[in-house]
């Protein structure tokens, strides 16, 4: 019973297709699709900077890609990056400054929606602001559903040891 419940939570906050996403009307969308950049990254290259001007949002294409903290004096590593995802979902929609750093494992492609662009599409049509934000709110639910699957997985080790 507790696993169909947990899978069916995990179904309800699984990312959604980019199409899906970003779907708008023909004249926005061609606009989005006009605007869009792809960068190139070699191994070692911060694709941007914790607290930095969001340019945009970026679509991870190829390549591995680590992600990096401060907080209170330290450096946390965060979940890897990889191909297929959208990154920055926060700083777009938020205050536009990155709340982390990305940096290129291996060499990778990146594709960005400017946010000048973005900006545009959103006054074009405001449902793609509520698109993003609904798929941010699935992010902190798949993150806050990894942490908690975490702890309870060292609690259950503490307990058999």
């Amino acid at each position: 019973m507790q696993l169909s419940t947990q899978q069916s939570q995990q179904h309800i906050v699984a990312a959604h297709p980019l199409t899906q996403l970003l779907e708008c009307p023909p004249d926005t969308s061609l606009q989005l699709g006009n605007s869009v950049r792809n960068i190139q990254f070699n191994e070692g290259d911060a694709i941007f900077r914790q607290d930095a001007p969001c340019e945009g949002l970026y679509l991870l294409v190829s390549g591995n890609f680590l992600r990096r903290v401060d907080r209170m004096g330290m450096r946390l590593t965060l979940a890897p990056g990889s191909p297929g995802e959208l990154v920055e979902l926060a700083a777009t929609l938020g205050d536009k400054r990155h709340t982390y750093t990305l940096m290129a494992r291996t060499p990778g492609t990146a594709l960005l929606l400017p946010m000048d662009t973005l900006e545009s599409a959103f006054s074009q049509y405001p449902p793609l602001r509520m698109h993003l934000l609904e798929e941010l709110a699935r992010e902190v639910s798949r993150a806050y559903s990894a942490v908690w699957l975490l702890r309870m997985s060292k609690m259950r080790r503490t307990r058999t040891s």
